[in-house]
Parts: structure tokens; sequence; C-alpha cells
């Protein structure tokens, strides 16, 4: 099992990523990581999947993936997010994660990223503080003898 990257190193790979990337790309990253950390300074960052930002409070928020054409914000639990302003317009077909890609020239609506993040912060808590179901014992087996 690989080992996950300490927090303080995948901060500093995120900013090595931006300034790597030297162009429109790396500014929207700068820029979406700003408006996370401003939504919820409670996020972790983490660099996971061979090189992939992901923020995370109570589970995974949002990963942010950078492609030649476009960054895309995908949200672990997008699917029941509440999305009143439409910043979703990617992965609208799954039955769980949805994406925002950001193209260069988009205009990122700073209030609805901000409601967005908290909203998705607020249900991985939620789903944090639930007990989980227990499960009945299989057909025939036996009660464990505890004591």
């Amino acid at each position: 099992m690989k080992k996950p990257v300490p927090v303080e190193s995948a901060s500093a790979r995120i900013d090595e990523k931006i300034i790597e990337l030297g162009d429109w790309r790396g500014k929207m990253l700068a820029f979406v990581r700003a408006l996370i950390h401003a939504a919820d300074p409670e996020i972790v960052e983490e660099w996971k999947w061979m090189g992939t930002p992901v923020f995370s409070h109570g589970g995974i928020v949002c990963t942010a993936e950078t492609y030649k054409n476009h960054v895309k914000l995908t949200f672990a639990k997008g699917a029941a997010l509440p999305d009143p302003s439409g910043l979703f317009n990617s992965s609208l077909d799954g039955n769980v994660r949805r994406a925002i890609d950001i193209h260069e020239g988009d205009k990122v609506s700073e209030a609805a990223l901000k409601t967005l993040i908290r909203a998705a912060v607020a249900l991985n808590l939620k789903d944090k503080s639930k007990p989980k179901p227990r499960r009945a014992p299989a057909p025939g087996s036996r009660p464990a003898v505890g004591g």
C-alpha cells in the first residue's frame, strides 16, 4: 500500500505544478485553489493518483486536474450537491461525481464556487456523523462470541 504524501509535501507539489504549467491553466489552478481555501480554511491538500491535486475535508471535496485545453474540478459527491448556479458542465450522466470544465477565458463565479465547496464539505461531514449500518449475519452463521 502506498503511503499518502504528507500535507506539506502535497502543497509544495501543487505549488510546483502551478509554476510548471506556466500558462493560463496554472493561473486558473492557483485561482480555484485560493477560492477553495477561502470557502473552507480547514481544507487539506493532498497529492494522489500520480499527480492529482486533491482537496479534502471529511473526505474528498474535489480534485483539480489540468489538461491541454481545460482545468477540471471533479466533485467526488457532486451528484448529491445542489447546483443552482449551473456550474457543473461535465460528467453530468454519472450517479456520483460531477465536474466543472474551465476553458481559457471562462469566468468562474467566485460566490457560486465557494457555495458549492461549502455544500460538499457539509455533505462529507454529515456522512461522517452517520453511524455505519450494521450488516445482518449471513444465514447459517453463528453469532460472534465476545467477552
